[in-house]
């Protein structure tokens, strides 16, 4: 790892002072948790001066409840602490259900909400520092006529990563936002948008994030009365394993009938991908199998496998049918 300095700032304004300007000035790097920051400064691919250590900040970390029922969760809040809220889990069971199933106890101990959200690709050829990747500045996917079976199959190109957060799609499921604060001031983005796919933008980049922006909080709405929530993942072993395909449902019912729902599939896409056709098409229907079975055939009609990852359709729609059935059946 090449030698940095660390900087222990006292405030969200002292911290943004220290960031760059540009995306392309890699000289200073923000450090919450460390679980992917430190990983990648080991690989070299990374290569800071400058640590921005965000834990010398106070209350960047906990939870709120405002007076509306929404909940504001800051940035350095531990992945443990969400697990173990028993408030939490009574009104966003996804949201816990997703931090639970993240990696092991000791590293959702360290790892923090606005880091998991914020990690970068787990593609091995971008994690390998033999292959200059797209997302390194190179001119090539490798994944696309390589080793794919971690790939995306809906979103891809001209990168085929997926999207390695859990909280992602149960956040962006229960209709979240990010408060983002950098010199200019603040803005507020929900977390759909924060998210960008390769072809929309950057492909060096993942999200909406400036270089001298910092995530403070996050912001999950007052549930809606009779909102239910799920959230699913399938891992290719039981132990702190990334999803191979994860599935974050809210849905309200109107009696028989489903009155409307936010579907969210993780690990399958360069972003939380939303269902949004597949959530128009099923509004209003009743309640049943017929339901189940279009949610699950309509949400991947779109899917294009590349030569190792077509096992993630019937995946993917298993586990759709599955959070359907747990809701309403």
């Amino acid at each position: 790892m090449k030698n940095f300095e660390m900087a222990l700032p006292n405030s969200v304004d002292e911290a943004v002072g220290l960031l760059p300007k540009t995306l392309s000035d890699d000289r200073a790097r923000l450090l919450a948790g460390g679980q992917d920051l430190l990983t990648e400064m080991k690989e070299y691919l990374v290569e800071p001066d400058l640590v921005v250590n965000l834990k010398s900040i106070p209350d960047l970390d906990g939870v709120v409840w405002a007076s509306d029922g929404s909940l504001e969760i800051g940035a350095l809040t531990t992945l443990a602490s969400l697990e173990k809220d028993a408030s939490i889990a009574a009104a966003f069971p996804a949201l816990v259900q997703a931090a639970a199933s993240i990696a092991s106890p000791q590293i959702r101990s360290a790892a923090t909400v606005g880091g998991n959200l914020n990690q970068r690709p787990r593609c091995w050829y971008y994690r390998s520092e033999d292959y200059p990747c797209l997302k390194k500045g190179g001119t090539e996917c490798f994944s696309y006529y390589g080793k794919n079976r971690y790939n995306a199959i809906l979103g891809g190109g001209p990168s085929y990563i997926v999207h390695p957060s859990d909280l992602a799609p149960a956040l962006v499921a229960l209709g979240a936002e990010v408060q983002l604060i950098s010199p200019r001031g603040e803005r507020v983005l929900t977390l759909e948008e924060f998210f960008v796919l390769p072809s929309e933008g950057d492909v060096l980049r993942e999200t909406r994030l400036a270089a001298d922006e910092v995530l403070t909080r996050i912001r999950v709405p007052a549930p809606a009365a009779g909102q239910r929530s799920i959230y699913l993942k399938f891992k290719e072993r039981d132990a702190y394993d990334f999803a191979l395909a994860a599935v974050a449902l809210v849905l309200q019912t109107d009696g028989d009938k489903l009155a409307s729902c936010r579907l969210v599939l993780g690990a399958v896409a360069p972003v939380p991908w939303r269902c949004t056709r597949t959530e128009r098409k099923l509004a209003g229907r009743p309640l049943g199998e017929e339901l189940v079975a279009l949610a699950a055939q309509d949400a991947l009609a779109d899917a294009e496998p590349l030569s190792e990852n077509g096992y993630k359709v019937p995946l993917t729609q298993g586990l759709i049918a599955e959070a359907f059935e747990a809701l309403t059946i």
